[in-house]
């Protein structure tokens, strides 16, 4: 590798960590407006989607311009095509998030009730998994990896149950039926969340193993 790829491939793995700790910001300040009922917080979520936006077109160019200027081969060509990949993944969690951060702002304004569903534990999860996908990325740790696509099974669990118990309270409280689909919305809006998580970590696989394991099933043990 010369000196000047190393050298941007260095400053594209920055951009890339910078868009990541945005975007995992945004995820946690969304989560924590829902909690809160807290609608200023949800507007800084929303607002904030334009710093990521600009983010991926930024990246997305620099990965353009690597290709076309050296030609890379190998693990090089890997890392730029990973990269490619992991940037729509945060811009779309980025999306996500505004998305739970509108949700929030609209259950603010009504009659507070119970989230039927355990919606902290399945935003810790979440989160969790995002952050953990990305270390793998930093750290070129494959076992990392394998354990955030191991994990997706459990959010999915939880997703199933969220969508078994929301129905029963949309059946019982039809007076509720706003506040219960913003509540939907925002289960489902964490399960995509985790999904792309699972994509970076099945990127980090392909980097360094030049293994594709999408659509495989994933065994981890500890």
């Amino acid at each position: 590798m010369s000196k000047h790829l190393q050298r941007d491939i260095e400053n594209l793995k920055k951009q890339l960590l910078a868009m990541s700790a945005v975007v995992e910001e945004s995820v946690h300040k969304a989560t924590q407006a829902v909690m809160e009922r807290n609608a200023p917080m949800a507007e800084e979520v929303i607002q904030g989607d334009i710093e990521v936006d600009q983010m991926e077109v930024d990246i997305e160019e620099e990965c353009l311009k690597l290709l076309a200027l050296y030609q890379p081969v190998a693990i090089d060509l890997r890392f730029i095509i990973a990269v490619l990949k992991i940037n729509s993944d945060l811009e779309r969690v980025g999306d996500l998030a505004v998305n739970i951060a509108e949700r929030a702002a609209f259950l603010a304004t009504q009659e507070r009730i119970c989230m039927p569903f355990d919606f902290e534990g399945m935003a810790e999860k979440a989160q969790g998994m995002l952050s953990r996908s990305i270390d793998a990325l930093v750290n070129l740790d494959v076992r990392l990896a394998h354990r955030v696509r191991a994990e997706d099974d459990d959010v999915d669990a939880m997703n199933r149950e969220m969508y078994a118990v929301m129905k029963e309270e949309l059946a019982r409280h039809p007076d509720r039926v706003n506040c219960l689909i913003h509540m939907l919305s925002i289960g489902r809006h964490l399960e995509r969340i985790a999904d792309h998580a699972t994509n970076i970590a099945e990127d980090v696989v392909y980097l360094v193993e030049a293994e594709i394991v999408r659509h495989t099933p994933e065994v981890f043990k500890e």
